[in-house]
């Protein structure tokens, strides 16, 4: 999930000369454009649905801000500018603890930074039970507790223990550093716990990385989760989808792919095979995955990643649960707590979570 206005490195020595040559190479990507058979929509006004929720209605009538037209040009500005995200997000999360009763405590494990985030309460059937965490943050974004926000709202509203994995990242560090990171935390998280009790969740990249976890995780003969919850997952990093152009500037979360994004995708990718299933989970084979829940909005620019990655899971036999909500744009159900499309958001993934995951 992207840092968005005011909502919203470690281990390896860094990569000075391949990051200016991703950097160098980003403006050639940010100009790719649909095929030349594409037909033009005439310019429209979008009206804010009555069928959303009086709390979301603001955000819904909002134009796309400028954010997304700057890329940075260098190591300092890349930093500069997930810094500034980082601080925007870390003034708000303390009243976000206290209202949702939440505590956050550092760890680590498996020489990876962590972040245990437990609700005062909960139900005495998820006591056994843990959610692994990955944040979203467009792969850049969203370093050390400013990644746990999401995590609050998971634990706090669905009544789970969650560990929140600090995941290494660009500029410093590429892929695969973040998917290294998230199956050394899981191999961890098997020797206290059964398979059948930990789920795994995130949203935007942290979607996306909860896939390329399980499919790792396969790879290396661990046993499986009991589910996941990929909230609109970036599963495809290439230039492939519908709703990246159907939905380009209607989406008012992220309004386009070109710019800021493509050139998150050019640092995180580093050269390799965008269609490595690795880095695009949707081209993997999810024969065997354990059962998973799959959330978008009809405004998002990765509908059809969710929704591809939906087809591709039913296909190889998966439980799959689709849930796509009205008028959001990209991950909106988890910016404002107390609207009803969050409650609704986190009840379903409670229910879920509860019918598949152990005890």
């Amino acid at each position: 999930m992207p840092c968005r206005r005011a909502r919203c490195v470690r281990r390896t020595s860094c990569l000075p000369g391949l990051v200016a040559a991703l950097w160098a190479a980003v403006p050639l990507a940010a100009e790719t454009s649909p095929p030349a058979d594409g037909r033009v929509v005439p310019a429209r006004t979008l009206p804010v649905p009555a069928t959303v929720s009086p709390q979301l209605r603001s955000m819904v009538a909002e134009a796309p801000d400028d954010e997304w037209k700057t890329v940075p040009k260098s190591t300092a500005e890349w930093k500069k500018l997930v810094g500034d995200a980082a601080s925007r997000t870390l003034a708000k999360l303390p009243r976000l603890r206290e209202a949702l009763g939440v505590s956050v405590e550092p760890t680590t494990l498996a020489g990876v930074k962590a972040f245990w985030v437990t609700p005062r309460s909960r139900p005495a059937r998820n006591q056994g039970r843990v959610l692994l965490h990955l944040h979203g943050g467009a792969r850049v974004f969203n370093p050390g507790e400013a990644g746990t926000r999401e995590a609050i709202l998971m634990a706090g509203l669905a009544g789970f223990r969650v560990l929140s994995v600090d995941y290494r990242m660009p500029p410093d560090f590429p892929y695969p550093a973040a998917l290294d990171d998230a199956v050394a935390v899981y191999r961890e998280l098997l020797k206290t716990q059964r398979p059948a009790t930990i789920g795994i969740f995130g949203t935007s990249a942290g979607g996306s990385l909860t896939l390329t976890t399980v499919l790792r995780a396969r790879k290396e003969n661990l046993p499986l989760p009991g589910a996941v919850v990929a909230g609109t997952p970036t599963a495809d990093l290439t230039w492939t989808g519908d709703s990246l152009f159907a939905n380009e500037w209607v989406d008012n979360s992220l309004g386009t792919r070109k710019g800021l994004i493509e050139a998150t995708i050019q640092i995180y990718g580093a050269g390799h095979d965008l269609r490595d299933p690795l880095l695009s989970p949707v081209y993997g084979d999810f024969h065997g995955f354990p059962p998973a829940f799959l959330a978008s909005g009809t405004r998002d620019l990765y509908l059809s990643n969710t929704v591809r990655v939906h087809r591709a899971m039913r296909a190889a036999g998966v439980d799959a649960a689709l849930h796509v909500w009205e008028a959001l744009s990209h991950a909106q159900w988890v910016y404002v707590p107390d609207a009803p499309e969050t409650r609704e958001y986190h009840d379903e993934v409670a229910r879920f979570l509860d019918a598949h995951l152990g005890t």
